[in-house]
C-alpha cells in the first residue's frame, strides 16, 4: 500500500483555508490547475511510497514512539508559494517548525528503521498542497493572494500514518483518496 506520515488540520483550520482557496479559484489561470479536495489536505512529514502490508504494522509502531517521544505544539497556516514553475501551489505554516521539524525527522527515520527505501534525505519544507498542474503554469497571482493569508493557529496533538489510494478510474481530475491507517498522540497529549 502506498503510504506517508502527516499532520492533519482540524476542521476549523480546513474551513478558513477553503474560503481562502475558493477566492484564489477565482483567480486567472485556475482552471489549469487540479485543486485537492479538502478531505485530503495534510502536512506531510514523511512519504514512504509503496510499503508491503507486513512492514506496516512495525512503521506504525515505531510512529507511536516517535510520536509520544514529541511534545504537542502550535501551528498556524500561513503564507503560500509554489514548487516546479507552478506544477505545486502550497500553503505553509508558521509556529513551531522547529518541533515539526523534528517530528518529520523522527517520521523518515521510523520509515528507515522499519525497513522502508526512503531514498535519498531531502530538506523538509513544511506545506500544504493546494493544487498541481502536470505543465508549468504561472501561479504568481496565486502566490501573492496567498502572501497575506493567515490561518487559526491550533496545537498539533498527533499524527497520522496515511493510505493514499490513487484513482483508478482514470477520470481526468479525479483525486486520490486518502485514508488514517493509524493514529498517534503527541507526547503528554495521549
Amino acid at each position: 500500500m502506498r503510504l506517508f506520515a502527516a499532520v492533519l488540520p482540524p476542521e476549523d483550520v480546513t474551513a478558513s483555508l477553503a474560503d481562502e482557496v475558493a477566492a484564489l479559484r477565482r483567480l486567472p489561470g485556475a482552471d489549469g490547475l487540479r485543486w485537492t479536495g479538502r478531505d485530503g489536505w495534510h502536512l506531510t512529514l514523511a512519504f514512504y511510497g509503496e510499503v508491503d502490508d507486513g512492514v506496516v504494522p512495525d512503521l506504525a509502531a515505531r510512529l507511536e514512539r516517535a510520536a509520544r517521544r514529541t511534545p504537542p505544539f502550535e501551528l498556524a497556516l500561513r503564507g503560500g508559494g509554489q514548487f516546479g514553475r507552478g506544477r505545486a501551489l502550497w500553503v505553509g505554516a508558521e509556529g513551531g517548525l522547529a518541533t515539526l521539524r523534528l517530528l518529520a525527522g523522527r517520521a523518515e527515520s521510523a520509515g528507515r528503521r522499519a525497513g522502508v527505501d526512503m531514498g535519498g534525505h531531502r530538506r523538509y519544507r513544511p506545506h500544504l498542497t493546494l493544487a498541481r498542474s502536470r505543465r508549468a503554469l504561472d501561479v504568481r497571482p496565486h502566490v501573492e493572494a496567498l502572501a497575506g493569508y493567515a490561518g487559526p493557529a491550533w496545537t498539533v496533538t498527533g499524527l497520522a500514518l496515511v493510505r493514499s489510494n490513487l484513482p483508478e478510474s482514470g477520470v481526468p481530475g479525479e483525486q486520490p483518496r486518502y485514508e488514517a491507517v493509524a493514529r498517534s498522540p503527541l507526547g503528554a497529549s495521549g
